[in-house]
């Protein structure tokens, strides 16, 4: 006789692309300031924002939610800019940790702010969070930041741990003649510190237009570098869909070092991903140069089941890649900060 009984996970629809792949994670972009000024991300100076009224507000961004993973969302992570500055995040976060179907939900920060919400953070629900920390000297981190605030992100992932915002992780963009020469020295720190250390191949989405093809480190030469110093093994168990290739220590050291690189090892074919940019454009792509409107939808009253729809077809049209080696490689208008990371 067959079994009768039918999972709540075995109902859940299914939001898939014209390519295959199904969809089960979102990135919600929930304020587009930031309190640093990286340079693969945005321009020092005449930065604009948002104004509040352009902006999702955090009950938009719920209703948003909601829909999204009726969809078969399972996992969200809030970014920015950066996602500390947004007034709510917390309550944000609660909310967000509470929809039936969500089973992992994380957040991107330059951790400058996360020793006033760390606690709260765990309290709401947040499972887990990966700080930017792109060199471990002072002056490197300046340059690249143009803040002062190394000291402000190590002891973010102090925090971290502390309240089991974990596995806890570390995104370092690698930028050629800048920072390529701590790759040993973030290998100890992984050692060091029990974290993950994950090196990020520079993608050209900097607000100055500086971005060179030889400005990007291999992701390959990354893995190599480490792998000369402490050999290294695959974490198994590691889905097709996951941005970074993980690597554990061979000699059972704690930490771990990942590897993802979009630029010269491309891993669209097996891409979960879609974004929610801060004013409510659903971008199927981190590279989109389209974007579908879900903002002025839902504040003109659309449905649920109007919004799932709009979501839907749009999911449909996701690119089949992001084509930055392609000769008609067209960058985005928008960069990093203002898409989310």
């Amino acid at each position: 006789m067959t079994d009768a009984r039918v999972t709540v996970e075995c109902l859940r629809p299914t939001l898939r692309d014209a390519h295959g792949r199904v969809i089960r994670d979102l990135r919600i972009s929930i304020t587009d300031r930031c309190n640093f000024r990286c340079a693969y991300c945005m321009p020092e100076t005449g930065v604009t924002w948002k104004a509040a009224s352009e902006l999702l507000a955090i009950d938009e961004i719920l209703a948003l939610a909601r829909v999204f993973v009726s969809l078969g969302i399972e996992r969200i992570r809030l970014t920015g800019g950066e996602a500390l500055l947004r007034d709510g995040v917390v309550a944000l976060t609660a909310q967000l940790s509470k929809l039936p179907g969500v089973k992992d939900l994380a957040l991107t920060t330059n951790g400058y702010r996360l020793e006033g919400y760390a606690a709260a953070l765990a309290e709401a629900g947040l499972n887990r969070i990966t700080i930017s920390l792109d060199s471990l000297k002072d002056d490197t981190f300046y340059q690249m930041t143009r803040v002062r605030g190394l000291d402000r992100a190590l002891r973010a992932i102090e925090l971290a741990r502390r309240y089991k915002l974990a596995p806890a992780r570390v995104n370092c963009v690698l930028i050629r003649g800048v920072n390529d020469d701590e790759i040993e020295a973030f290998a100890d720190f992984a050692r060091a510190w029990d974290v993950s250390v994950r090196f990020i191949e520079y993608m050209p989405l900097d607000g100055p237009g500086e971005w060179r093809r030889e400005m990007v480190v291999p992701g390959r030469e990354a893995y190599a570098r480490v792998q000369a110093r402490y050999p290294l093994a695959p974490v198994a168990g590691q889905s097709p869909s996951e941005t970074a290739r993980r690597y554990r220590f061979a000699d059972g050291a704690p930490g771990e070092i990942g590897i993802i690189a979009p630029v010269t090892e491309p891993f669209c074919g097996a891409c979960s991903r879609i974004r929610l940019t801060a004013d409510g454009k659903l971008r199927t792509c981190l590279f989109s140069i389209v974007e579908y409107d879900l903002r002025d939808a839902l504040r003109a009253g659309a449905s649920p089941g109007e919004l799932a729809d709009r979501i839907t077809a749009a999911v449909a049209k996701k690119e089949a890649g992001h084509r930055i080696n392609e000769p008609d490689f067209i960058p985005p208008s928008r960069t990093m900060s203002c898409i989310g990371g």
